[in-house]
């Protein structure tokens, strides 16, 4: 009889001696021994988490970090000169907007005022010349009637004057007197007119003046008025843009109630089909990547989606890192060319870029936390189904959180996702 079988009889013979009912002794033995057998079982369970060694690809990977760059895109400043700006509405940064739909409007209160202003000065300017136009039509109506009589005159002493050879000597001599009188009035009148004529057109073009630069104020103010309304120049996504500027000491795009210089940039639109990815990689990854190299892009910014895409552009000559810590490595940029579109893709978005360089076909690959450090080798612990036992492996390489085994494991091993033998 086994160990466990005589210890359990002899309780059942106790518990019949005290009358109690055999069906209900079974009971409380069979459950004894159920509980005993659990005990066991739990004392040869695994006491760490485990991972069970399979087949499968194994991809080696290269991974970075990315950022949104547009190639193509339309960027919206403020006017440059439309004096005092100051922003009552604009667009919602990553909002869509259609062609002529409105992207930033500045309070054109005080513009409006000015432009009142101009047009008033403009018509003042022109009723004036208007003015001055029907004074000289007059005055050159009474001088040509001065010189008309005087022309007169003249011919009328000419005719007196002609009959000398008639008339006695004395009247001969009065009707020349007559006549040079008349021909130095019609002399004074002819250069009256030419002058009365120059001071015209001298003050009309005085006026003149007074009306362009009045006419020109109005149109400045009139293109100021219409800056004033920035509009989408095409459909796209608003990308407001950080800068410095006041209201706060650290870079952020513009809000309504702010006030903005003159030129200064406020949002872009950028293309949607030139959106890429750029990132920057050393010279030992770069010879590891090719043209047209097929990548996944995760955003951070766009966590329910997974892109995908290729190397458009590997870069040739290194340049400063200044991004990569002291001392600035020297990296190679990369562009990549996405194959999906979201509205949510917009400049300066940060991605983690993979690149898979290569694939092994059924592979015994175990995560990468699986493997210890024991006295100058790489050991994993394999659960013997009562206990885990050491056992040292070969690596052919690793790559972000798995390994490839070349030699020391095999399919369907229960080994630790940790080192059992380390005491929490």
């Amino acid at each position: 009889m086994s160990a466990f079988h005589k210890p359990t009889m002899s309780i059942f013979r106790k518990l019949r001696g005290l009358g109690v009912a055999p069906v209900a002794v079974a009971a409380l033995v069979m459950g004894g021994g159920a509980v005993l057998g659990y005990t066991r079982l739990a004392k040869h369970a695994p006491g760490a988490s485990t991972y069970q060694v399979k087949r499968e690809e194994f991809l080696e990977v290269i991974q970075f970090r990315g950022q949104v760059k547009a190639m193509r895109s339309v960027t919206i400043t403020a006017p440059a000169n439309a004096g005092t700006l100051q922003i009552v509405k604009i667009a919602t940064d990553g909002s869509h907007v259609n062609q002529g739909d409105v992207v930033v409007q500045f309070d054109a209160s005080k513009t409006e005022q000015d432009l009142a202003q101009y047009r008033s000065t403009l018509k003042s300017a022109q009723a004036e010349i208007d003015q001055e136009r029907a004074q000289d039509v007059l005055k050159e109506e009474e001088d040509t009637t001065a010189m008309l009589k005087a022309q007169y005159d003249v011919e009328s002493a000419r005719l007196e004057a002609s009959k000398q050879e008639i008339v006695s000597r004395i009247e001969g001599s009065e009707a020349n007197l007559k006549l040079a009188d008349a021909q130095q009035l019609l002399n004074e009148m002819q250069v009256k007119l030419k002058a009365d004529q120059t001071l015209d057109s001298a003050a009309v073009a005085s006026k003149e003046q007074t009306r362009k630069k009045a006419a020109y104020d109005v149109e400045t103010a009139e293109k100021s008025l219409e800056k004033m309304t920035l509009r989408a120049p095409a459909s796209g996504t608003v990308s407001l843009i950080s800068g410095w500027h006041s209201g706060g000491g650290d870079q952020t795009t513009f809000k309504p109630g702010e006030p903005a210089w003159p030129g200064a940039p406020i949002a872009e639109l950028p293309d949607a089909t030139s959106l890429r990815v750029t990132g920057r990689v050393d010279e030992t990854e770069r010879g590891r990547m090719d043209m047209g190299q097929a990548v996944s892009v995760q955003f951070d910014a766009i966590p329910d989606r997974q892109f995908t895409g290729k190397l458009e552009q590997i870069g040739t000559i290194a340049s400063l890192d200044f991004n990569g810590g002291w001392p600035f490595p020297l990296n190679f940029n990369l562009r990549i060319a996405l194959d999906q579109q979201d509205p949510r893709l917009k400049p300066d978005l940060t991605a983690q870029v993979t690149v898979v360089v290569d694939r092994v076909p059924n592979a015994i690959t175990i995560p990468v936390q699986a493997m210890v450090q024991k006295s100058g080798q790489t050991v994993v612990y394999v659960w013997d189904g009562t206990k885990f036992r050491e056992q040292p492996i070969v690596i052919e390489r690793t790559s972000r959180d798995r390994v490839l085994v070349a030699k020391g494991l095999n399919q369907g091993d229960r080994i630790a996702l940790s080192d059992p033998t380390v005491k929490e």
